[in-house]
Order: C-alpha cells, then sequence, then structure tokens
C-alpha cells in the first residue's frame, strides 16, 4: 500500500515504556500496539538489546507487528540507530505511532533519548510521557516491604533511578499481590517519588490498561530538569549482571510437546542457577517450529523464586525448530553459559531422541553507557 505524503509527512508519536528486567513491557508492548491498531492506526515497535537475537523480536514478529531490533547497546547509546529504526519503518508502513522498549537495566531515557528527540526530531516526533513498569514482588523487595531475595546496592540503585525519571509509575502484575499489598506498594511508591503518576494494571489479564493508554495516546511529556546519575555507579551496577542470548536448533527423532520441553527446560536452568546463588533478573525463551504457520512457544521466568510462565503455547507437537534464548542474572556470564549447557543436556535426556545444536551464544557484561546525546533540560513554551 502506498501512502500519501500527508501520512508520510505528520508527526508521528513517540511512546517508551522502560523498567527493569522482567518487569513485563513486552506483553505491554503487544497489548498496546494491538489496541492501537484495532483502533486503526499504523504502529511501529522498536526492540532494544545489549547483543542480538531477542525473544521480544520473535515474540512480538509472530503476532504479526513490524518490528524493528536495536541490538548492540541501550537506545541512550545507539541514539541514531534509534533514527534510523524509525526512519526505516516510516518507509515500509509510515506508522503513526512507536512503541519502543528500551533495555531492562537502562536509565536516564529523558536526557539521553526524549529530550534529544525533542530537540533534534521536533518536527517529526510527538512524545508520550515515559513510563516505567515494576513487578511488584520486586518492588515490594526492593523498598523492604517483604522479605525475599534482593540484587546488590548498584544494581538497586540502577532500579530506583528508572522510577525517578517517570512520569507514570505503572504497577504491573497485580493479579498476583493482594490488594493490601497494591495499596502497601503504591503509598510507598507515593512517599518515595512525590508527584509521580502511579497506576495499577495486569498487562497479560488487560485489567486497567485502557485508561493508561490512552494517556499514552493523548498526552505529551513535560519539559524540564532531568535528573542527576552518577554515571560510574550505573556502570557498576550493569557490570553487576551477566548477559546471555543463545541460539540453538533443535531436532527429534519423532515429534515432542515443545510447549513442556521448554517449560522443563526453564525449570533445569532454574534449578541450576540456583545451586550456584545467582540471582534471575530474566529468563526469556521462544521455540518456534521449522514447520507450521509462525506458532511459538514462549516463556518467562523474573526471579529465582517463582515458577516459569508459558505466554504463548504452540498448537501443535514439533519435530526440530529454532530455541532462542535470552538470560540476564546478577552473576558471571560465564556461569550462565555453563548453567544453559547443563540444562539443555539434561533436558535432552529427559526427552530421548532430541539433539540440541548450538548455532550462536554469547555472554558477557554490559559495557559502560557512553550516550549519544544527554541534554539535561529541556524548556518548553
Amino acid at each position: 500500500m502506498t501512502q500519501t505524503q500527508d501520512q508520510i509527512s505528520r508527526k508521528a508519536r513517540y511512546i517508551m515504556i522502560g523498567g527493569f528486567l522482567g518487569a513485563g513491557k513486552t506483553t505491554t508492548v503487544a497489548q498496546l500496539a494491538k489496541t492501537l491498531s484495532d483502533q486503526g492506526m499504523r504502529v511501529g515497535l522498536i526492540t532494544n538489546d545489549q547483543g542480538t537475537g531477542l525473544v521480544d523480536t520473535a515474540m512480538l514478529r509472530s503476532r504479526g507487528f513490524a518490528t524493528a531490533e536495536i541490538p548492540g547497546g541501550c537506545f541512550c547509546c545507539r541514539f541514531n540507530s534509534l533514527v534510523d529504526a524509525a526512519q526505516s519503518l516510516t518507509s515500509e508502513s509510515a506508522p503513526e505511532v512507536f512503541i519502543a522498549e528500551p533495555v531492562g537495566s537502562c536509565t536516564d531515557l529523558v536526557a539521553t533519548v526524549t529530550y534529544p528527540l525533542r530537540r533534534i526530531y521536533g518536527d517529526q516526533f510527538e512524545i508520550a510521557p515515559l513510563s516505567v513498569m515494576v513487578d511488584p514482588v520486586r518492588a515490594m523487595r526492593v523498598f523492604g516491604l517483604v522479605e525475599g531475595r534482593q540484587f546488590s546496592e548498584k544494581v538497586v540503585y540502577i532500579y530506583k533511578k528508572q522510577l525517578e525519571e517517570a512520569d507514570i509509575i505503572v504497577i504491573n502484575k497485580i493479579d498476583s499481590i493482594s490488594k493490601m499489598e497494591r495499596e502497601q506498594l503504591t503509598t510507598k511508591l507515593q512517599e518515595t517519588f512525590p508527584g509521580k503518576t502511579i497506576t495499577s494494571v495486569s498487562a497479560r489479564e488487560g485489567e486497567g490498561l485502557s485508561e493508561w493508554f490512552e494517556q499514552l495516546k493523548t498526552t505529551s511529556q513535560k519539559g524540564g530538569k532531568a535528573m542527576e546519575v552518577d554515571y560510574e555507579i550505573y556502570a557498576e551496577g550493569e557490570a553487576l549482571l551477566g548477559w546471555l542470548n543463545a541460539t540453538v536448533n533443535l531436532k527429534a527423532d519423532q515429534s515432542f510437546d515443545g510447549n513442556a520441553w521448554i517449560k522443563e527446560l526453564a525449570i533445569n536452568l532454574q534449578q541450576s542457577l540456583g545451586k550456584a546463588d545467582a540471582e534471575i533478573a530474566h529468563l526469556k525463551m521462544t521455540l518456534s517450529p521449522d514447520e507450521g504457520l509462525g506458532d511459538i512457544a514462549v516463556i518467562n521466568l523474573v526471579r529465582n523464586d517463582f515458577l516459569p510462565e508459558l505466554s504463548q503455547n504452540l498448537p501443535d507437537d514439533c519435530k526440530s525448530g529454532q530455541l532462542i534464548i535470552n538470560l540476564r542474572a546478577e552473576a558471571a556470564p560465564e556461569l550462565l553459559n555453563h548453567s544453559i549447557m547443563e540444562a539443555l543436556a539434561k533436558a535432552a535426556e529427559q526427552e530421548n531422541g532430541i539433539t540440541a545444536t548450538l548455532d550462536h551464544v554469547e555472554h558477557f557484561r554490559p559495557g559502560k553507557p557512553e550516550p549519544t546525546h544527554r541534554l539535561t533540560e529541556l524548556v518548553t513554551a
């Protein structure tokens, strides 16, 4: 379909949904994209990671959304690539709305992404308020409302900085906590970050999304001073996190239940990391059969003491396919790699006849953030 010049030149709305690893950003992005598409709007999605080979990209594309992927660094450090991705999507389908999901360990997005976009490309984009999502159990642990495993102090620094710069703090997964816990967390967030808009939703169940989505669609980010960030602590916090992305080719002698297999793999990995006392930030995996109509299995694990959850299921058994693994944890990258290999070997033993061949793997610690731009203040009329 050929777009008119008016469609191409009209300002596009830019929506960024941030939050720490495991907060439920990708599920929310998919929900928002579907909502806007159902309303007749053209939507383009932009995913982001420190490495290559993203589960998020595979999942969003499996749902039919035009999705560009920016690997190799945060939006702040790959600012020009972010703009290029938007322009590429524009040339293909002229989106009226871009939804961007930054790396879950990234902060300082206002000064390094939205303010530069407004200053340099204000004629192309209308910037929505920055939303930052939280997993409520993780948040209650960070703020001392409940006991449980915790990240170290410098990782928590990043977590809290993400909330400090938010225009809207979104408590996600409210179906997983009690009403009293929700009220306690809301009160704590209001006390810690006064003046913030705080809303509660369940992206998975669709609860509470309408009003928030309407805000993102119709209101714009305000100007003012950006928050202060100690980039040394920020870099040290990110460097405590191990990062692993892997692609594995699977082949079996006979058809097997891919949903059950990927869940068993996640449990094996969880057990292996637990023995090493490595705190999981987020494990995401997809299984894409070679045959079929593009269906995929998607599984998530957001804490050591939680059960892996299938958010998308394969309708049929499969005989071969591609597995994508994205693992982030507070642990040495070499440990993550060892745990993945151990879990794959165990899963192959549990399901006779499956051969798992590693196609690609990268494991590392993120480098020090070096933003392309950083604007500490934006004055608006």
